[in-house]
């Protein structure tokens, strides 16, 4: 049968309308979420949160949208694994069984993919994953290394995926990922962790016990993560968090304010403590301006008794020494001015004086020479004016000593007023002593100025003292009161601050929280029905002959639910009974396998392939042939990779003529591990006709249309395969490449889809197939496709023919990079 004809079989197939086909699955969570929340009415800033929880804008890492497959795996070091060993596989949908028998490293394979991807091994509750026991093998221990090259849709060629350690302690592990056109960066940039943990795509043995015999809430979380509902639950983990954070802080305002309130009324009589109840009672907000102020010690803003207490104990009068200096030199000013009363000096500044008087009465009397204070005729005349004027110099010399004493009273006077000054703001209790102060700069007299100022001064210094001494006291036992009560203001000012500040964020983060809440349970029974419903058929085709009939898979609880499990009913010839208490060991791991299928295969994992280990085991013969049914329904859209050294598994596709590609796995002294393709479409179809062409005295019509044939069925099969890899490249959907392959008829179809992407351009081929391998693998090509015809083909040479058929193959399946 060829491949073309089995992908028809399978088409032609009656679908059963509970079998999930992954082309036909809902979208991705994050690409729902996303269409949904954009036809929310929400506000916008609501809208805003809900795109910053659920990670719109972080960076995706270098990891692409597309399918990851593994191409090929290279192992060295590593448990049962000494040097080198490969195992190349074709990164596309398909299944592939690596056989072997215990212990010829197969199982080292199957761990040496998981590892390479996570770092960790296949544990058992109560183990750490990270460390490996004696996982580096004995014979090569120097230099342990796992690589995978990975081929990932829409990228032209393979990635590569390396994991080396720097010790022999396991967790010393470090891992690099190298993309097509991306460099080398830490694996943990790839973008994997979460996918890895919501759509694991490693089954080993010991996850197939996990599966069962976990905890009741462990079964349940096992099951809610294969929802693919991580991302809501991250994004409501996120947004919870922050809402109760403003609701403690919102909560613990209110619950604090009563008891601050009575405390700020026990000091009703310190107008501090008024001011902080009126601001902290108020009507739809508290004054926090207020508290502030009160806060950091600000007078109040009113003439309160506080606020003049406050002044009274700022209250500063004149400095004594200072005015005491003043005055002083005032006096000493008054008496130089005094002991030159009545002396020469005196004199002269008075005969001076006089004299300059009867000068200005000759100017302004020229032709008059009586003198007008006796009345003597031709006295005042030309020689007296000179004379006088002569005396006036002499005499004003003589009284300069007075005329600087005087002007010394006069400084000394005004530098005392100058130290006379009213502050803007004078208490009650002084204003006596401070106007007798101030009226002294009215006081004309210097020696009157002296005597008061100093005294006034004395006295309001006095006055201004004991105002403040009884102020400050005052003050003081206020404060006392105050300051017990001061922290306490400011912490629940600040806890007020914030919950004012966040009363919009919390109204917002209340709407996003109950959107994503309303959403996830629409989601999680949506999805939990498909599931149920993905895992029921998956059992059935695996049950075969078991009574044990699963009746349904539900989850009881929630994710934050203290009692929260995974409920599975079932029925034995129609009783109902629990899951668990009534299957066998074989029925466990089949409905392991069941739970674990939905899980890795949904819309959402980025990853094409699926790896289990040793699924066989307890399982009698009629399941294995269903789990063979399952891997195939699987590798028509996966790449299915199953190691086991059961052979059952081998003839169960066999027997019901299942393609599968075979590699069988030996070991040799000193752990040297060898892997080697023993059954792929290809090769069988190459590998019959060489047997055909071996075998002396067949009939003439063997090898006109049997060897042809089966040439043939090569060639298709490495066209399809030729057809896959262009498709992966190009990024197109597996939904479109299973419509193209399934609408294929003829084999130049199946050709034109390999070389062009399109089936129809059949007509073309033959001029890309000359471009590409030359006219003889036309000829070949040619001669194959005679085989079905009535007259067949003429080989020959059937042993060079199918040698050069085998030849072309190989170049087909590996398509131009640029086709």
């Amino acid at each position: 049968m060829t491949v073309t004809e089995q992908f028809q079989r399978n088409a032609n197939e009656p679908t059963d309308p509970a079998r999930p086909n992954p082309a036909e699955q809902p979208p991705p969570l994050a690409d729902l979420v996303q269409t949904r929340l954009g036809e929310a009415a929400l506000p916008e800033s609501v809208k805003a949160l809900l795109k910053e929880a659920l990670g719109e804008n972080e960076p995706r890492g270098t990891s692409p949208g597309g399918r990851i497959y593994l191409g090929s795996l290279a192992v060295n070091g590593f448990r049962g694994i000494g040097t080198r060993a490969r195992l190349s596989l074709s990164p596309r949908p398909g299944v592939n069984l690596v056989v072997g028998r215990n212990g010829s490293g197969k199982s080292s394979l199957a761990e040496a993919i998981e590892v390479g991807f996570t770092g960790t091994r296949a544990h058992r509750p109560g183990q750490d994953a990270a460390r490996g026991g004696h996982w580096y093998n004995l014979h090569n221990a120097d230099s342990p290394k796992i690589e995978l090259k990975l081929a990932i849709e829409g990228d032209t060629g393979n990635s590569t995926l390396t994991r080396t350690w720097t010790s022999q302690e396991f967790g010393s592990s470090e891992a690099t990922f190298k993309r097509p056109g991306h460099g080398t960066v830490p694996v943990a940039e790839a973008g994997w962790d979460t996918a890895l943990a919501d759509h694991r795509p490693f089954l080993s043995y010991t996850d197939l016990d996990l599966m069962l015999t976990g905890k009741p809430s462990e079964r349940y979380d096992a099951i809610a993560t294969i929802l693919g509902m991580d991302l809501l639950s991250t994004a409501t983990n996120g947004l919870s968090a922050r809402e109760k954070a403003l609701a403690t802080t919102a909560k613990e305002t209110r619950d604090a304010l009563p008891g601050l309130k009575d405390a700020l009324y026990a000091l009703e009589d310190d107008d501090r403590a008024v001011q902080a109840l009126l601001a902290v009672d108020t009507p739809g907000a508290p004054d926090l301006g207020t508290v502030d102020a009160l806060v950091a010690g600000l007078p109040p803003a009113d003439d309160s008794r506080l606020a003049a207490l406050r002044i009274e104990a700022g209250a500063q009068g004149p400095d004594l020494a200072e005015v005491g200096e003043a005055v002083q030199r005032l006096r000493i000013a008054l008496a130089d001015v005094e002991d030159l009363h009545g002396t020469d000096a005196e004199n002269a500044r008075l005969r001076a004086d006089l004299l300059e008087k009867a000068l200005a009465h000759a100017d302004r009397h020229p032709d008059d020479d009586v003198c007008p204070a006796c009345g003597t005729e031709r006295v005042l005349g030309r020689e007296w004016y000179d004379h006088a004027s002569r005396q006036i110099v002499e005499l004003r010399r003589e009284a300069k000593t007075a005329e600087d004493a005087r002007a010394a009273v006069r400084t000394g006077a005004r530098n005392l007023q100058n130290l006379i000054e009213r502050p803007a703001r004078i208490p009650a209790a002084l204003t006596d002593p401070w106007k007798a102060w101030t009226d002294c700069r009215q006081i004309a007299d210097p020696a009157e100025l002296a005597r008061s100022a100093e005294e006034a001064a004395t006295v309001l210094a006095d006055a201004c003292e004991a105002v403040r001494t009884y102020a400050v006291r005052e003050l003081e036992e206020r404060d006392e009161r105050w300051l017990a009560l001061i922290t306490r203001l400011a912490a629940w000012a600040d806890k007020a601050r914030e919950t004012e500040r966040g009363k919009p964020l919390l109204s917002d983060l209340r709407k996003a929280l109950k959107w994503l809440k309303d959403l996830s349970s629409e989601l999680r029974r949506q999805r939990m029905e498909r599931f149920t419903d993905a895992t029921q058929d998956i059992w059935q085709r695996l049950r075969q002959e078991s009574n044990v009939d699963l009746a349904a898979v539900s989850l009881m609880g929630s994710e934050k639910a203290n009692v929260r499990k995974l409920v599975m009913s079932a029925s034995v010839d129609g009783q109902d009974a629990p899951a668990l208490d009534v299957m066998s060991q074989g029925e466990l791991h089949s409905l392991a396998l069941s739970l674990f299928l939905p899980r890795a295969t949904t819309a959402d994992s980025p990853f094409g392939f699926l790896v289990i280990d040793d699924p066989v085991q307890s399982m009698d013969p009629t399941k294995v042939h269903g789990l063979a049914q399952v891997l195939h329904e699987l590798g028509r859209h996966r790449q299915v990779v199953v190691f086991t050294h059961d052979p059952r598994l081998q003839k169960a596709f066999t027997d019901q003529e299942l393609p599968v590609t075979v590699f069988q796995v030996t070991r040799g002294e000193g752990s040297r591990v060898k892997v080697d393709c023993v059954d792929d479409p290809v090769k069988q179809a190459v590998g019959d006709a060489r047997a055909i062409a071996a075998t002396p005295g067949l009939p003439p019509e063997t090898y006109r249309h049997v060897l042809p044939g089966l040439c043939r069925i090569a060639l298709e099969n490495a066209f399809l395969e030729a057809a896959w890899i262009r498709h992966h490249r190009t990024g197109g959907s597996e939904h479109d490449l299973q419509a193209a392959i399934d609408s294929a008829e003829r084999f130049l179809e199946v050709a034109a889809f390999a070389l062009f992407g399109d089936v129809k351009r059949g007509g073309d081929v033959t001029g890309e197939v000359l471009r590409r391998y030359g006219s003889a693998a036309w000829s070949l090509i040619k001669q194959c496709q005679n085989g079905s015809h009535a007259g067949g083909a003429s080989i020959p040479d059937p042993h060079g023919f199918v040698s050069d058929v085998a030849d072309l193959a190989q170049k087909i399946r590996k398509p131009e990079a640029t086709a």
